[in-house]
Order: structure tokens, then C-alpha cells, then sequence
């Protein structure tokens, strides 16, 4: 039996992965890399390898689209972020070094997850650039990695493990550091270095909030 010959630079597609992740995938470097305006979903076909009649059955409108990237990215971060938050609180009951040592391990994580995953940043900042449209992302997939940090953070103080009046504003100035470490990593800072060194930086910063913890 003969095989349908691909047309010219028709990518393969990945045939290990279901075909929405494939399409997923795709979008997601797409629009991070352009914002929403500039990707159409025959460019997204073309990048996953299937037609724009297999990206509109697996997503739907290119709305709908952007939605899902923001989606399937939130929720690798949530899972991570969650078992982070969740070994915290085991341990505010155990003294104040104990719950900066957890806290120290979840701002580690969480620099780590960006690092590793640095379209997260670039949709982000592609959405931000208009703080207008698509708010309704960050309601949904934002604002609730926000709260789990600052009632992570509202449950210490009341723990007595440290003092801490406005803990929405240290979770979005280290959120916002996080993402410029991230930006900086894309250009051409060497990775390992960074990392190091950023991590040894936000330690810094939560000794200074917090106390010490050697």
C-alpha cells in the first residue's frame, strides 16, 4: 500500500501524543511568542503538523484556543504549587525555622517551574502587555496560585512562624521577580549560573522579610 506523501515542509506530527497536547503545545509556543493577534489557527495547524479543521475540533474558536494554552499551563504549575504549599503547612505548627526553611523550599520550586518552563513567562507577558483584554485569564488562571501562596503565608503569621501584614504584595513582587529572572534567562544569561544565583537572591530577600534560617 502507498503512503500519502507529505506536502513540503509539512511538519510530521508527534504520533506519540494525543493530538489536542500536540495542537496545545504548538499554540502555546505560537502565542507566546506573538500575543494573540498574531497567530491564526492555520499557522498553529502548520506548527502541529494536522489541518485547521483538527485544531477547531480539538479546541474550537482561536479564543477558545488561547484559553486552553492558559489552561494546560496552569494546571503543571497548580500541581506543582500545590504539593509545595501542602508540605509548608505541615510543618507551621513546627516553629517559626521550620516555617521559613518550607517557605524558602516553595519560592525554590516555584523559581525552578519557571526555569523550566519558560512559555509560562512569555504567554504571561504577552497577555500583560494589554491588561484589558483577556482579564479574565488572570481570574482563572492566576489569581488562584496568588491566594494559595498568601493563605500559605496568612497561616504562618497566624502560626506565630513570622510576621507578615501584606502577604498579596510579597507574593506578586516575588511572582513579578520570578518572571524577570525568566526574561533574562531568554537573553542569554547562562542558566545554571542564574538560577544559582537568583535562588541565593530570593533567600536573601525572605531571610530579610522573615529571619534566618541556618
Amino acid at each position: 500500500m502507498t503512503m500519502p506523501r507529505r506536502r513540503p515542509g509539512r511538519p510530521r506530527r508527534d504520533e506519540t501524543r494525543p493530538t489536542r497536547e500536540v495542537v496545545l503545545t504548538a499554540a502555546t509556543a505560537l502565542f507566546a511568542e506573538r500575543g494573540f493577534d498574531a497567530v491564526g489557527l492555520r499557522e498553529v495547524a502548520a506548527a502541529a503538523g494536522v489541518d485547521v479543521a483538527t485544531v477547531a475540533h480539538h479546541t474550537g474558536t482561536k479564543a477558545a484556543l488561547y484559553e486552553a494554552c492558559f489552561a494546560r499551563v496552569f494546571d503543571v504549575e497548580r500541581q506543582v504549587l500545590t504539593e509545595a504549599a501542602d508540605r509548608a503547612r505541615t510543618v507551621l505548627d513546627a516553629g517559626p525555622e521550620a516555617a521559613r526553611r518550607a517557605l524558602h523550599d516553595l519560592v525554590d520550586v516555584f523559581v525552578d517551574f519557571l526555569q523550566d518552563h519558560p512559555e509560562t513567562t512569555a504567554l504571561w507577558l504577552r497577555r500583560w502587555l494589554e491588561p484589558q483584554r483577556h482579564a479574565e485569564l488572570d481570574q482563572r488562571y492566576a489569581e488562584p496560585l496568588y491566594r494559595l501562596v498568601a493563605e500559605l503565608l496568612t497561616a504562618a503569621a497566624a502560626a506565630g512562624a513570622l510576621a507578615e501584614p501584606t502577604p498579596h504584595i510579597t507574593v506578586r513582587s516575588l511572582v513579578w521577580a520570578t518572571h524577570g529572572h525568566v526574561v533574562a534567562l531568554a537573553a542569554g544569561v547562562p542558566a545554571a549560573r542564574e538560577r544559582r544565583e537568583f535562588r541565593a537572591y530570593v533567600h536573601r530577600f525572605l531571610t530579610a522579610l522573615y529571619g534566618p534560617t541556618g
